[in-house]
């Protein structure tokens, strides 16, 4: 019950983790669509879970869960993550979430957090935001399960939460395009992650929306 909770605190949109200041290349989405519906955000939504979530985050996360404290691993994941970016404004706004979730953690006195942020400054780490939760994460209780439902969860209401401050849908269309992410979430926990997995992510219409949205003049969000 507890690591349950533990999941839930994590997930929870109040935890500082920095999130809120990011939109995961959606607002550069709805700039280059400013007409978009509510069933085109939905799947567009559901091409994030399954192209770039479960084949780029969750193995990110999953292979840092495993690596636990180790530093010198967490931070080969690291790296791999930013070679395998391919748009400067995704790979700042990753580390700048990591920064802001492994600041949050060091200051409730978590020892690997700390670590973490002290390698972030010394250049040893680069502090993407899959891999710095993975890492801290397997120190606060949660299983790679709940680790991987937790990562999924905050990714897909972060869309929401951006998509509603952007005006795009309303409160209540943004809870029925969450709910209906759930069971994908889920469905995707259920298969298991090899340790040679590789990391792989194919959203060209968000990654280009991202790369518009770095030389926009007005930004809501910092990516």
């Amino acid at each position: 019950m507890l690591s349950t909770l533990h999941a839930m605190w994590q997930a929870d949109g109040t935890f500082p983790s920095g999130s809120f200041a990011f939109s995961y290349g959606l607002e550069g989405a709805i700039a280059l669509q400013p007409a978009m519906q509510p069933a085109e955000l939905a799947q567009l939504m559901n091409a994030m879970i399954r192209q770039r979530w479960a084949t780029f985050d969750r193995i990110a996360l999953l292979r840092a869960f495993r690596a636990g404290t180790d530093l010198k691993a967490l931070a080969a994941i690291d790296r791999e993550v930013e070679a395998s970016t391919l748009f400067g404004a995704l790979r700042q706004g990753s580390r700048r979430n990591g920064a802001s979730f492994l600041a949050a953690h060091a200051r409730l006195g978590n020892e690997l957090a700390v670590g973490l942020r002290d390698a972030v400054r010394r250049g040893d780490c680069l502090g993407h935001i899959a891999v710095m939760q993975g890492g801290v994460w397997s120190t606060v209780g949660l299983d790679e399960k709940l680790a991987q439902l937790t990562s999924g969860y905050a990714a897909a209401s972060g869309l929401v939460t951006a998509a509603i401050r952007l005006g795009a849908i309303g409160v209540l269309q943004g809870q029925v395009i969450l709910r209906d992410c759930l069971p994908l979430i889920e469905q995707f926990v259920a298969q298991p992650v090899t340790a040679d997995a590789a990391l792989e992510s194919f959203l060209p219409f968000l990654d280009v929306a991202s790369a518009r949205h770095e030389q926009a003049d007005l930004r809501l969000f910092a990516n």
